[in-house]
């Protein structure tokens, strides 16, 4: 007969699991699988239909459009992927980017040069806020439009700014909404901008990767970007791609890094949001809130690259303004009615729960621990350590968090061809343990505190830039070491050529 105490045991280690792995991703993480089957089951009828010399995309013998009518009509077993009243999807020259900054100098013309290999430099604007460096007189020099704004304002007023100053939302469709450090996939428009054929989509929320290269000169820089790496892929493919189901439309955040907005809604949305220390998760729950339309996601399309913290200082920071932003958001908007507030009462629910344990749990083992032992050398039946000893063992941590923590990061590994991952990963439980003391941190000071949006730009890394381009022009500001330090800094290019457009500069 089993052991009432293994019982007992078990238990304790399931609920860690869930805690650790989280409800919402295994909900969501399912309901993405269906999605990539119900695609699969697609593609597979759509062969059995046509074989390969006559499906309806092959243009062979000029019997395109005949094959395709004739695909349309057999085929009524299988739901059409694309919504009634799909439209043609914005072009790239109906983008606008929209890029604020401050003190980005030596990073913002890298940026620059990603984005102008995707739109024209004329479609490139740049809002300097309240910059005490060169960042406004790089981009200019890079090809893009420029406002300068003073006294520094904070990323959102900065975007808002933007928006009114170069009247974005009446004459774009699109807006591309880009953080000074991040650069551009070469296909982010051409899988991105497809996602906008559904007319309901009113945003499509980037996929975050970060910039490897150059590589933190520390260990510690590099398992920081490592953990990073991991958890955008954790939260990207196992929670975000299964919450832009259409049925759902639950995606939390659409990224600000690197994400797009159709100008219909956008010009809906309160970008600043007074009181809140970031934008992005506002601008995400005022979609939600105002019913604007559906928000679009998938891991293979739009995606950047971005510049992650590599000090565990500058990790800290960013974590707590990230998280605080998010309480701040939800005090603002509060809960509604709908899948997307269900989904994120349970978000929460989860969040608060896996945080605290995360934190008690090294204070727990350690007092179970010695609980045990002074059990062991004075058993006392009426003693705290009779009722604390035991409680949590060293084998429930490990195979309650560390195994299950651990076997995300195999994923990862698998997943990311980063083998190195399998022995950086030992320690990334740790890193979880910070995470959510910071969650729990910051969650009353989003009731205390009213937050001005200001913000200050963390150290970045620069690395150096190709000398010319294809096309033969001047290359973007290179980068250069100074005085063989590890610091770099940035050389401005030659001024834009005759007959290109200037850059505007405004003053707001």
């Amino acid at each position: 007969m089993r052991n009432t105490d293994d019982d007992a045991e078990i238990a304790v280690v399931a609920v860690i699991v869930v805690l650790v792995v989280g409800v919402s991703t295994t909900f969501w993480s399912l309901v993405g699988l269906g999605r990539v089957l119900y695609a699969r089951l697609f593609d597979a009828g759509r062969r059995r239909q046509f074989p390969r010399h006559r499906r309806p995309n092959a243009p062979t013998f000029g019997l395109r459009r005949r094959w395709r009518a004739e695909h349309l009509r057999r085929r009524r077993w299988v739901r059409r992927p694309t919504p009634a009243g799909a439209a043609d999807p914005p072009a790239p020259a109906e983008v606008a980017v929209l890029v604020a900054a401050h003190n980005e100098e030596l990073v913002i013309a890298e940026t620059i040069r990603t984005a102008s290999q995707l739109v024209d430099a004329g479609q490139i604007h740049v809002v300097s806020d309240g910059s005490t460096d060169d960042t406004a007189a790089v981009a200019a020099a890079a090809g893009a439009l420029v406002l300068e704004v003073n006294p520094n304002r904070g990323k959102a007023g900065a975007l808002a700014a933007g928006i009114d100053h170069f009247g974005l939302c009446r004459r774009f469709e699109v807006v591309l909404l880009l953080d000074a450090d991040t650069h551009l996939s070469p296909d982010y428009l051409t899988t991105g901008l497809p996602l906008f054929s559904d007319p309901d989509v009113v945003a499509v929320a980037g996929r975050a990767r970060t910039i490897e290269h150059p590589a933190p000169p520390t260990g510690l820089g590099r398992f920081l970007i490592a953990y990073r790496e991991r958890l955008y892929l954790i939260v990207q493919l196992l929670l975000k791609f299964g919450q832009a189901a259409k049925w759902a439309n639950a995606v939390t955040i659409v990224p600000g890094f690197a994400s797009m907005y159709r100008t219909s809604a956008l010009q809906r949305i309160d970008v600043t949001g007074a009181g809140l220390v970031i934008e992005d998760f506002n601008m995400t729950f005022e979609i939600h809130a105002k019913r604007l339309g559906r928000i679009a996601f998938h891991p293979s399309a739009a995606t950047a690259f971005t510049q992650d913290p590599d000090t565990l200082g500058e990790y800290v920071r960013q974590v707590r303004r990230w998280i605080l932003g998010f309480w701040q958001t939800v005090r603002r908007h509060r809960f509604r009615t709908g899948v997307f507030w269900v989904a994120l009462a349970v978000f929460i629910v989860e969040l608060l729960l896996s945080s605290l344990m995360l934190v008690l749990l090294i204070p727990v083992l350690i007092g179970s621990m010695l609980a045990t032992a002074l059990l062991a050398t004075a058993p006392d039946a009426a003693s705290w350590s009779f009722w604390a000893a035991g409680v949590l063992t060293p084998r429930d941590v490990l195979i309650g968090v560390l195994l299950p923590d651990y076997l995300l990061t195999v994923m990862a590994a698998v997943v990311l061809h980063r083998p190195r991952y399998l022995l950086l990963g030992l320690g990334f439980g740790l890193m979880r343990i910070v995470d959510a003391a910071l969650c729990l941190r910051t969650l009353p000071m989003a009731w205390l505190a009213r937050s001005s949006g200001v913000w200050i730009s963390p150290t970045r890394r620069v690395g150096p830039a190709p000398a010319d381009t294809d096309d033969g022009r001047p290359a973007s500001p290179a980068l250069i070491p100074v005085g063989g330090d590890a610091r770099l800094t940035a050389v401005r290019a030659p001024a834009p050529a005759a007959g290109r457009p200037a850059a505007g500069r405004g003053l707001a």
